[in-house]
């Protein structure tokens, strides 16, 4: 074994020799770079409608903007990009590289009353037009009480007043594309289709013609009202003189019956010494970022503080424990036995079978799996796998990594099973338990609230193809391999108590205060560790907020386990010392009840934070993503918090020989 081990290690040091010897420097995140010659077309394409007023997304087309010549098409689109209902089309928009331009696009037929009312509605709701170019998406900047605040998209149209009726649509776009020079730098690509990574070669391809990188993509959206008689004499891409984005109302197109509408647009193309692998810099600059740097460092210390202070107590009285009874002879610590109390008068107890023994064995499977899959999806997306510039890849690459950690899933589970019941029997059916305990809850929760997007005739909704899909993953990919790690789990060793079990059960004393009340206050400590991180997070799904502190969010994720582990091994001793022998689902419940105060934080959230979220479709998918992620927040910390506490029970029992 210790050969394998240093041949094993020498072969991955020469592999990052020679790799270092290839390689000048590596490039992670995002899409491959594409240069441009002068001239030469940029398509720009369309992403869903989205509002944080519904949370509800909806195709570009649903409204009556300019199709493309060619027709509507949709771009490819992974798992990932399904799931947050993107929905990526071509559009009419198109730029030629360096060439600035005033365009028009078309004239629309007199608006009818559905349309009207459509129109008006996605423009109360604050519902934003979602713009790409060469996977950049288009920035907007706008002032707030005299602060420059930035957003991406633009507004499906404004209204002047919340005391007014009339609704005035954006029909005319002034882009800015900022541009790099490019000097060939010899890029050699890894992957296909849109999203990729670059690998600059120390070889340079010296044949490689020069050319321009996007590296920014700016829009300033105008309400215009022109004669809609004068612009249906133009075609589309007919060229028009330049124009200033109006002031007075009057000037601007107003939304109503029988109005026409036209598109029109303008692109100017500005040289930037930006270069394109800090290109997503200006996206990722989020306003408050020192507050939230200082802040999750400051949670960081205290965590730590208690988490120490938690640690060498409980150190010093367990050690202090065991060294006096180890220094005892026999017959004293006989003696000793008779007269003390505490953890060792359920020595005859402290292995017994808990109750719901099979539900226990599924819940720490399914923790085994979701907190493995947090841990790996963290660690790579803290390296730049998985960037903002590769939509989808962070769902994806989740779902991915959830399949095949079913094998120790089911391995764990079946293992722990023969443990408790002392034989493998029944471990076909705990293994399907596993692979369907938490995924059923996510489908069937998933499948309720697309039944409500679809009745609202939102992207967000699943389609019948992709409902298949998932059900492929999930019986031909998640069943076959959790049964198998179930499998592998029947070869290994059970566990070996470290002593016998009594065929009576010992009576527990009664206590002052229910147990379960020490319990859930146990998951405070944990719920410290990450609180500040939730806010983050929950502002980047429900806001439409980038985030990318990856960094930070595995220093808090490792810090969560250990305070896991500390918190749920510090109440197991709390109980045996009370002689209460019943631990385990208290372990598993001690580090697990952070789920509940996460789920009253999103509680929080919604009513202090998206104030404006309207609609009980909306309501209704807040909450159901909410509790799934309370409930897989639940399995996977209290898994951690359970299998620390069984190997602090089995060494405690085994360091002290009681007959």
């Amino acid at each position: 074994m210790a050969v394998w081990k240093s041949s094993k290690f020498y072969f991955i040091l020469f592999l990052v020799v020679l790799f270092s010897n290839i390689c000048r420097g590596f490039y992670l995140p995002g899409s491959y770079m594409h240069t441009y010659s002068e001239g030469e077309e940029i398509s720009v394409k369309v992403n869903s409608l989205t509002s944080i007023e519904t949370e509800l997304p909806f195709s570009y087309y649903s409204l009556p903007y300019c199709p493309p010549p060619g027709g509507v098409k949709k771009s490819a689109e992974n798992l990932g990009e399904l799931l947050m209902g993107d929905q990526i089309d071509n559009s009419p928009y198109r730029f030629r590289m360096l060439k600035n331009e005033s365009v028009y696009l078309c004239t629309t037929k007199p608006l009818t009353e559905l349309e009207v009312k459509l129109l008006k509605q996605r423009t109360r709701d604050l519902y934003q037009v979602n713009m790409i170019l060469d996977n950049l998406p288009a920035m907007r900047y706008a002032k707030q009480k005299g602060i420059n605040i930035q957003w991406t998209g633009f507004p499906v149209g404004y209204t002047p007043s919340s005391q007014s009726n009339d609704d005035y649509i954006i029909n005319h776009l002034k882009f800015k594309v900022l541009v790099h020079e490019y000097e060939g730098s010899g890029v050699q690509i890894i992957g296909t289709g849109e999203e990729g990574m670059g690998v600059i070669t120390e070889e340079s391809d010296k044949k490689k013609a020069n050319g321009y990188e996007i590296v920014g993509f700016e829009v300033v959206p105008c309400s215009i009202k022109w004669n809609p008689n004068e612009m249906a004499k133009h075609k589309m891409y007919d060229n028009l003189d330049k124009v200033n984005c109006p002031s007075e109302l009057e000037k601007s197109q107003i939304i109503r019956e029988q109005e026409k509408v036209s598109f029109t647009y303008e692109v100017e193309f500005e040289k930037s010494d930006t270069r394109w692998p800090s290109r997503w810099d200006a996206y990722l600059k989020m306003e408050g970022a020192r507050v939230h740097w200082f802040s999750i460092l400051n949670s960081l210390m205290v965590i730590f503080f208690l988490a120490g202070i938690v640690f060498v107590i409980f150190l010093r009285t367990v050690r202090r424990d065991l060294t006096r009874y180890e220094e005892l002879d026999k017959e004293a610590q006989a003696q000793m036995n008779e007269e003390l109390s505490g953890w060792k008068l359920v020595v005859g107890d402290v292995f017994r079978e808990p109750e719901c023994s099979k539900l226990l064995c599924v819940m720490v499977g399914d923790g085994v799996q979701i907190a493995g899959m947090a841990v790996v999806t963290i660690v790579f997306a803290a390296l730049g796998f998985m960037s903002p510039a590769s939509r989808g890849m962070l769902l994806t690459g989740m779902i991915v990594l959830y399949l095949f950690l079913g094998m120790p899933a089911g391995y764990v589970a079946v293992r722990l099973w023969s443990t408790i019941k002392g034989t493998t029997e029944g471990w076909r059916s705990l293994s399907w338990s596993v692979a369907c305990f938490f995924s059923g809850i996510v489908f069937t929760v998933l499948t309720i609230l697309n039944f409500m997007l679809w009745s609202s005739k939102s992207t967000g909704a699943i389609p019948i193809s992709l409902f298949f899909l998932l059900l492929f993953l999930w019986f031909c990919i998640l069943v076959p391999l959790t049964l198998f790690g179930g499998f592998m789990g029947t070869r290994a060793e059970p566990i070996q108590y470290p002593v016998r079990t009594n065929q009576i059960p010992r009576e527990i004393p009664s206590r002052k205060y229910p147990s379960w009340l020490l319990v859930l206050g146990a998951g405070t400590l944990p719920f410290g560790t990450l609180f500040i991180e939730l806010f983050f997070i929950l502002s980047s799904i429900w806001l439409g907020r980038f985030y990318y502190v990856f960094g930070f969010l595995l220093v808090v994720l490792l810090l969560l386990v250990i305070v896991c582990a500390e918190v749920s091994v510090v109440l197991t001793y709390m109980h045996l010392c009370v002689e209460d022998w019943r631990w385990w689902w208290k372990a598993f419940f001690a580090s697990g009840s952070v789920a509940l105060y996460v789920f009253l934080y999103s509680i929080n959230y919604l009513i202090f934070d998206l104030r404006s979220l309207s609609g009980p479709v909306s309501a209704m998918l807040y909450l159901g993503y909410s509790l799934v992620m309370a409930l897989a927040i639940m399995l996977a910390t209290g898994t951690i918090g359970f299998i620390m506490s069984f190997y602090f029970v089995h060494y405690l029992f085994s360091s002290v020989k009681i007959d």
